[in-house]
């Protein structure tokens, strides 16, 4: 491991890597870097989102599935993988909002959950580290705990007097917050579709999309190119049976025309212990071995 570059991808369930960062993350993995996702939760609150999945048997076994398919795009991805195992909080609905479960990710003490993350950033020891921003890239309960976990978890991970028998302390060099959905690249797509006659899945979603805040894209400093693994992504994405929808719009658009319109991954640096001339097309740019 010493002569390698590490990146570990903190997630909150099974199904956000292959959503987000998936192409970079392989493409690392083809460079002959380590990548590693942890997994903070077991994805047990989640829904059927594909009609072909939606059984009683697979409701009931959720989790247990919910393990196969995470292994399933782990390999596809040739990732390392590890979970936290917190319980998964469902996405609340409802108004006003109805309560979290008892005992899930979202409500356990910092306390309780940094410490397993802790101790993977010391097991792993990667240079770079990527998560969620303080939205949680949209607002779901266990996304924004995962921001909060992260960031708990590399203060405390680089510290030789916290839980030392979690191993030797670890100062990740660079830290970036992942974005997956702008309302700029939804554009580029739906734009790219009409122009070439083709029915954009995009026109209600961009119609209803709020322009209040300022896109994402406004706080991106770095762009990864990853297009020649964009179907390992999807590969990985469709191994997600209970989540994904083989025929939903993340597949609406032709692969050549994502290669042309977006072919790269976002990211935010928030930290950085190392030099780097911003944008950046590279996660590991001025990281030292």
């Amino acid at each position: 491991m010493a002569d390698k570059l590490r990146l570990m991808a903190v997630h909150a369930h099974p199904d956000d890597e292959s959503s987000k960062g998936a192409a970079s993350m392989a493409r690392y993995i083809a460079e002959g870097h380590d990548v590693m996702v942890v997994t903070c939760t077991d994805g047990g609150a989640g829904s059927i989102l594909n009609p072909a999945m939606d059984k009683p048997d697979v409701l009931e076994n959720m989790v247990e599935i919910r393990r196969e398919e995470m292994a399933t795009a782990a390999k596809i991805l040739g990732i390392q993988h590890r979970w936290l195992n917190f319980k998964d909080s469902g996405l609340p609905e409802g108004d006003p909002l109805p309560p979290l479960p008892e005992g899930c990710f979202a409500l356990v003490p910092l306390e309780e959950s940094v410490p397993p993350l802790v101790q993977a950033i010391r097991e792993f020891r990667p240079h770079v580290v990527v998560t969620y921003d303080e939205n949680g890239g949209y607002p779901h309960p266990d996304h924004i705990r995962t921001h909060e976990v992260s960031m708990a978890a590399l203060d405390a991970a680089a510290d030789p007097e916290y839980q030392p028998e979690l191993g030797e302390a670890w100062e990740t060099q660079k830290v970036y917050y992942g974005h997956g959905f702008s309302r700029a690249k939804i554009l580029a797509f739906h734009e790219a579709m009409e122009a070439r006659g083709i029915e954009s899945p995009y026109t209600e979603w961009l119609a209803n999309w709020s322009t209040d805040r300022p896109d994402v894209m406004d706080r991106v400093t770095t762009r990864v190119e990853c297009a020649d693994y964009f179907d390992v992504r999807d590969e990985a994405l469709k191994a997600h049976a209970t989540q994904i929808d083989p025929t939903s719009r993340w597949f609406a658009i032709p692969m050549e025309m994502q290669r042309e319109i977006w072919p790269t991954e976002e990211y935010e640096l928030v930290r950085s212990r190392v030099d780097s001339t911003l944008p950046e097309n590279d996660l590991f740019a001025g990281v030292k071995v």
